[in-house]
Formats: structure tokens, C-alpha cells, sequence
């Protein structure tokens, strides 16, 4: 398999599908001395779940990543520029059947240099509590928690989540 991390030319790919993921536990993020750590809950039952398919348009101000299996689309990073000094990874996603094969990393590599190409001081992403898997991935590829959110999800049917802020440094 010769996977290809490259900028998307077809904007076409900018909207690959979204596909299920297990849930099996959360993460539990905890401040201290200015310091992050976590402990998980794993969940007695795992169960599967699906986010909505977004119906992205091409914004000039972003930055569409993605790998390619010849010349299929099967993998997908988008970085945002903001107002300080990261680019927000918005989306990053692999088709399942692709999953484990080390391709997620790839593109946060690749999203690293776009990040230091545009003398920004790295990027930065959000992942739900309850995406251990997510969580988990974005630790392993040297990201740190950086930040909580317990309330964006309230009055929503998603009330018992959160959100936590994942930063990695150039």
C-alpha cells in the first residue's frame, strides 16, 4: 500500500463520508499545579456511533489535507486559521478500512508542517470525552490536554458530554 498525504485538488474530497467509531469509555481530565491528567472510565457495554456527514464548502482560508490510496480518498485533515497562533484541526477522519495503519498520523505530520510553514506555533483540536479512541490517538501523536468544556452540551441531547482542547507544539 503506497498512501500519499497531499493538499486536495478535488474538492470533491473535502466531504468524504463519516463513518461509525466505537465508544467505550471517557476520558476524565483533571487541573492541577497547572498541570493536565487524565484517568479513563471504560464503559461496561461499547457501543457504535456515527457523527452526521458535514457538507463542507471550499474556504479559502483553510487548509485541506488528505491521503490517498491511488487515487482514492481515504483519509482527511482540515486546519482553520484563527485569530492566535495555532491552526484549529476542524476534521480529521479515516475511512475504517484504513484505520490502525498509521495513516491519522500522517496527517497530523503533515497538518505539523503546514503549522510551522505558516510560522504558527502548532495546532490544536477538540475531541468529545466520550471519544476515548479520539482522545487516546491525539495523546499518542504528542498532543497535550490543554483545556475543558463541560457546558457547550448543555440543553442538548448530548448533555452528558464534554469537550476537551488537545494542543501540539512545532
Amino acid at each position: 500500500m503506497n498512501i500519499q498525504i497531499k493538499q486536495i485538488t478535488n474538492l470533491e474530497d473535502i466531504n468524504i463520508k463519516n463513518e461509525p467509531f466505537t465508544i467505550w469509555g471517557k476520558m476524565i481530565p483533571s487541573l492541577k499545579n497547572g498541570h493536565w491528567n487524565y484517568q479513563i472510565e471504560k464503559f461496561k457495554q461499547s457501543s457504535m456511533t456515527c457523527f452526521p456527514d458535514e457538507d463542507y464548502k471550499y474556504d479559502k482560508n483553510a487548509i485541506y489535507l488528505a491521503a490517498y490510496d491511488k487515487n482514492k480518498c481515504i483519509g482527511l485533515a482540515i486546519l482553520l486559521k484563527g485569530m492566535f497562533k495555532y491552526l484549529y484541526l476542524d476534521d480529521l477522519k479515516v475511512s475504517s478500512a484504513y484505520r490502525g495503519q498509521g495513516i491519522g498520523s500522517k496527517l497530523i505530520a503533515e497538518c505539523m508542517k503546514n503549522a510551522k510553514g505558516e510560522g504558527m506555533q502548532g495546532i490544536y483540536t477538540i475531541a468529545q470525552d466520550n471519544n476515548l479512541s479520539a482522545c487516546l490517538f491525539y495523546l499518542k501523536n504528542g498532543f497535550e490536554i490543554g483545556g475543558f468544556n463541560n457546558r457547550d452540551y448543555r440543553g442538548t441531547a448530548q448533555e452528558e458530554k464534554a469537550d476537551i482542547y488537545f494542543y501540539k507544539d512545532c
